[in-house]
């Protein structure tokens, strides 16, 4: 139990100081950009033509805004003109009717007056209805020309973003490289740790660095590849996959040739190669200690392993009680199992 809580306590170690070399890591790699001078916009486009276009602009609303104003106020006008003219049109249809039913004479010069009066409302409504719109038209021609101004801007814009965007790639790209020839050599550095000391005594730094560069390489680097249609990252992602791939195919080949070979030795000396937290675990999983190949522990007959040959089971030279053959002591009678364990049991 104690070993198992410093072995945690050991990886316990490992990821503190892997994030304490992320962190220092990510504080490089962010100020990397700073290296490169920012790309301005601006200075790849016509800037005496973009100034002269955008004072156009501006003008442009301004002139605009102007004439909102005045027709908001000339609508007002009219409105007012026509409810003037609407309501004198309702009096003087309302005086003609009496006029018509008392036939007197006598009115007839106030008749011509309130007439004359009618005509010149209506003739003041017109007026302003002429000048609402006039300021329609005036509007419509500051919309047309401010749709020509924006387009006129956006033309000498799009005509220096192309500059712009091979700017922008160009410095992406050293920045990118800045990345790669700080992240390759952890890279290197990491995997040389893993095949040389990964099971050295010191192996919790070792595995500190190898989750550090990791991190480097996953999260600092791989998000900023260089794009290019999307080619560099698919080339990158095949590289990677075939690399893992072909390490993963070695690897499993490696452990087929090695428990191939482990069966051909003689079957007291497999058992004395066999690790002894090894084999138990193994067995608590009822699977062989050998070959690892599924073994039912319960079985009192199972004593060798149907698949390889390997003595699993024993009885104590002691008491005869039933057990493995790793354990160092006898769990009936508490003798030493050492010598036991070595020795064939008797035939039958």
């Amino acid at each position: 139990m104690s070993e198992k809580w410093f072995q945690r306590g050991l990886w316990l170690i490992a990821l503190v100081f892997a994030g304490f070399m992320v962190g220092l890591g990510r504080l490089v790699v962010g100020d990397l950009p700073l290296v490169e001078k920012p790309v301005d916009a601006e200075s790849f486009m016509d800037r005496n033509q973009l100034l002269k276009a955008r004072a156009q602009l501006h003008a442009d609303d301004a002139a605009l805004s102007s004439n909102q104003e005045a027709l908001d106020r000339v609508n007002l006008a009219v409105e007012k003109a026509r409810n003037e003219t609407n309501s004198a049109h309702e009096t003087f249809t309302n005086w003609i009717a009496t006029r018509s039913a008392t036939q007197q004479s006598s009115q007839d010069a106030e008749v011509v007056k309130r007439t004359r009066e009618l005509d010149e409302l209506k003739a003041r409504e017109q007026s302003i209805e002429e000048q609402q719109e006039k300021l329609e038209q005036d509007r419509l021609a500051l919309q047309q020309g401010n749709a020509e101004h924006q387009a006129q801007e956006q033309s000498i814009e799009n005509a220096g973003m192309a500059g712009y965007n091979r700017a922008v790639q160009k410095m992406e790209l050293r920045v990118f490289l800045l990345r790669l020839a700080i992240t390759l050599p952890l890279l290197l550095l990491s995997a040389l740790l893993f095949f040389k000391a990964r099971k050295s005594a010191y192996w919790p730094f070792v595995w500190g660095f190898i989750f550090f560069s990791l991190f480097a390489f996953f999260v600092e680097l791989v998000p900023y590849l260089p794009s290019y249609g999307g080619y560099v990252r698919y080339i990158v992602g095949i590289v990677l996959t075939v690399f893992l791939g072909v390490y993963a195919i070695r690897s499993l080949h490696r452990y087929l040739e090695q428990q191939k070979a482990a069966e051909e030795k003689p079957e007291a000396q497999r058992r004395k190669d066999l690790g002894y937290d090894v084999a138990l675990a193994r067995l608590a999983k009822k699977v062989c200690p050998g070959c690892e190949r599924p073994f039912e522990t319960g079985d009192t007959l199972n004593n060798f392993c149907v698949h390889c040959g390997l003595l699993v089971f024993h009885d104590c030279s002691v008491c005869k009680v039933r057990q493995t053959v790793f354990t160092h002591f006898c769990r009936s009678c508490g003798s030493a199992q050492i010598a036991a364990g070595a020795q064939a049991p008797p035939a039958g």
